[in-house]
């Protein structure tokens, strides 16, 4: 078994896309061409979205995002927290948690994006110190 993708529900699948590619610097790795669908290249796996009204179609119930009361959040690391933050403040996300050095020694920052989920961005979790 492989983890394949996550696949987020969202009003507009190219609006998204367009997001994801200016606030995280993901390119897109496929999009259906009714808009419903898309894929971006995001390592490993790939973080997929369908439309909410795709999903109505397919008997789902789908649910908004909501960073104020999280179901899930997606994480993506980088090494410049306050850099990353600001790419995706400026492409449209809203600030929800300033970037903070946990207990662990990451660094840990919180957005949500323009759907509304929570994207943690943060320093990789290293070993932990040597005794």
């Amino acid at each position: 078994m492989q983890f394949g993708y996550t696949i987020l529900y969202v009003e507009d699948v190219p609006k998204t896309i367009d997001f994801y590619e200016a606030a995280f610097g993901f390119t897109r790795r496929f999009v259906h061409e009714a808009g419903d669908f898309g894929e971006l290249d995001t390592g490993a796996t790939a973080l997929a979205f369908s439309s909410l009204r795709l999903m109505r179609e397919l008997g789902k119930n789908p649910q908004r995002a909501s960073a104020d009361a999280p179901s899930f959040e997606i994480a993506f690391t980088t090494t410049d927290v306050a850099a990353a933050v600001q790419r995706a403040v400026d492409a449209g996300a809203r600030l929800v948690q300033a970037s903070e050095l946990m207990p662990w020694g990451q660094t840990v920052a919180y957005v949500a994006d323009i759907n509304g989920a929570l994207v943690e961005l943060c320093t990789p979790v290293g070993p932990p110190p040597a005794a």
